[in-house]
């Protein structure tokens, strides 16, 4: 009997993770659906919105004693899973030519 182990194939250089000899990382909740990924597997980007939104701005600012208020924003890192972060379109699936490609993105 003759047989051959041949390594299987990976979608991924990485294996969607960056976790690199580290062996076990700590589990975060998914924002969306608290589902538990691990922690460099998850998306994670980070938030920050106007704690008043546009459209009552202006009447705050009016209202307010203080001429040059700075209104304060709002801070959150929001941590997805896969499936959440594709469904939201915080991440796009893509072909295998574009995955493959190791090019630092574009400054913006």
């Amino acid at each position: 009997s003759f047989s051959v182990c041949t390594a299987m194939t990976s979608k991924r250089r990485n294996n969607g993770r960056s976790k690199k000899g580290r062996g076990h990382t700590c589990a975060v909740r998914c924002s969306n659906c608290a589902r538990c990924v691990p922690k460099d597997k998850a998306v994670k980007r980070f938030l920050v919105r106007n704690i008043v939104e546009q459209a009552a701005q202006r009447d705050v600012r009016e209202a307010s004693v203080y001429q040059d208020y700075q209104l304060p924003k709002l801070y959150m890192k929001q941590q997805y899973c896969v499936s959440c972060a594709i469904h939201a379109h915080v991440v796009r699936v893509r072909n295998t030519q574009i995955r493959k490609n190791r090019d630092p993105p574009p400054a913006a």
